[in-house]
Order: structure tokens, then sequence, then C-alpha cells
């Protein structure tokens, strides 16, 4: 099988759940500290040897896209003044030898319509999907580096999963697994506790082989009339083998607004520059309260 480099994020969701903040701002470019989020989710691709960052964005958020875009003006003010610091700052914004690649989602169709839009640019490649509100932190590599590096070996499709609290299972999709391994089994979307297979949830990590776009091409709307990835998925588990990877590090739910609370103290903690200075600030405040 080819070697994996391409990813797809989608991007043109409407960012309702942060309204008013998404109302003219994508969601995706919201401040964790002081990088926007797609940034630290192209910046964890591109650790992972990913080249191609296929974006999958609507007409209504071009400002995702002209992010990664070079800005001569910026840098040519930044160079006149002598701002080298920031001028890196402004250069790193795309990872070397990385190329962001938009595509159009004209309607928000569900997860596997977004996927399906990205077909022309993949080809018949291993590809991976990443969510764009997931941020998932690692000290020494990336969820996404730890799943490239099972993939090589097993060559097979891979989802990355975290126990959540049996009362939490209703709003995620879970898997079923068999083994050490985690072989999944089923996948099911939110279910009810009672008739959840695992405390398994998805976290918005995904490797596919091919097959998956060709499932996806004949996936009917289902929940909410949209084309689901879950239901193409299910298909794939009864022709190859699926498994599961527990992430060995911290994820944060960035789509919820106490996750991105929670991802800016974590994150601003483990700043160089800030995290000091804004750790005695925080407890000097926690004892205010």
């Amino acid at each position: 099988m080819k070697p994996l480099r391409k990813v797809v994020i989608p991007v043109a969701g409407l960012g309702s759940r942060f309204l008013p903040a998404t109302k003219a701002v994508p969601k995706e470019l919201l401040p964790v500290v002081d990088k926007p989020l797609i940034q630290y989710i192209v910046e964890e691709a591109a650790e992972a040897g990913i080249t191609d960052v296929v974006l999958v964005t609507h007409s209504a958020k071009p400002a995702i896209e002209n992010h990664f875009d070079k800005h001569y003006e910026l840098e040519q003010e930044l160079i006149r003044r002598g701002k080298d610091e920031l001028l890196e700052i402004k250069r790193s914004i795309t990872p070397p030898n990385v190329r962001i690649i938009g595509v159009r989602q004209p309607e928000t169709l569900g997860l596997g319509h977004a996927v399906l839009c990205a077909e022309p640019v993949l080809r018949d490649e291993p590809f991976a999907v990443i969510l764009p509100d997931v941020l998932m932190y690692h000290p020494q590599k990336g969820c996404m580096a730890q799943m490239v590096e099972l993939f090589n070996q097993r060559q097979t499709s891979l989802i990355a999963l975290e126990q959540v609290d049996d009362s939490e299972v209703e709003k995620y999709g879970i898997a079923a697994v068999e083994g050490d391994d985690l072989r999944i089994t089923a996948l099911v979307e939110k279910p009810k506790p009672a008739d959840a297979p695992s405390n398994l949830s998805v976290v918005g990590r995904y490797i596919f082989t091919p097959r998956i776009m060709e499932l996806l091409q004949n996936t009917l709307p289902g929940a909410g009339g949209e084309i689901q990835l879950t239901d193409a998925m299910a298909e794939l588990l009864e022709e190859e083998q699926m498994f599961g990877y527990m992430f060995d590090g911290k994820s944060y739910d960035c789509g919820d607004k106490l996750g991105y609370l929670q991802a800016n103290v974590d994150y601003a903690l483990r700043n160089e520059k800030l995290g000091n200075d804004f750790k005695q600030w925080l407890n000097q405040r926690c004892e205010t309260l």
C-alpha cells in the first residue's frame, strides 16, 4: 500500500456552539493562547510526515485558507521594522514541505459528505482524517504520528479511542473492541448508557484505507439526513479489519466551551514565555475563589 501522505480536515461547519464569537470568525481560527486551533492541527499532521493537507471548507470561511497563505505586505513591514522574531513566527505558520489544498463543501451534509468532497485529491491512497476542534497533546509525539507508526505496521484502518465515563457515552461514537490489539467489532453512534458496548469513544483521529472512499460514494443519508462517516465505517468493518488506538496523551474537546477553556489554561501553563507568570497569577486567583 502507498505511504500515508494526505489528511482531510473538515472545516466547513458553522460553529454555532460558539456564537456570537463565530458569526464572522471561523471556529477553527479561535486562538488557544497565541495560535488558532487549525494551526495546531496542521502542525500535528506535519509531525506525522503528512505533506498534503486537504481543507474541506465553505465559501463563507476563506479566512482559514488565508491564514496559511503568504502575506507579502506584512512580511515586508516586519522586515522594515527589524521584527525578526515576529517574522519567523509568521513564516512558520505553514510547516515546511506541507501543501495546503482547499476543496469546497457547498452544503454541510455530514462528516461523511465532507470526506467525500476530498475524493478528487485523495485518489487511490490511504489517508487520515483529523477533526479540527479536538486538540491532542503529548510532550514528545503527537497522536497522528503515533497512529502513522502503527498504520505502517498493520496497513489497515485505525481509529483513535479514549475512555469516557459511562454516563457520557451518549455524547460520542462508541467502539466495541476485542483483544489486546483493540480490534473493532462494531461502532455505535451515541448509544444510551445501557446499550453501549463499551466506554471507548472515537476522538477525532482516523486513518483509512482507500476502500472507505468507494463505500462513501454509495452511502445513503442516515441520521439527520446526512451522509454519516460512521455508516461507511460499519460497512468497511464487514470487509477489512479495523483497530482502535488508545492515545498516550491528553485530549481537549475545543468544540465545547468548557473544553476550549481547559485547553487554553493547560497550553498557557506549558508555554515557555507565559507559563511561570500565568501559573503564579492562576494560584493567586484561585486563592480568592
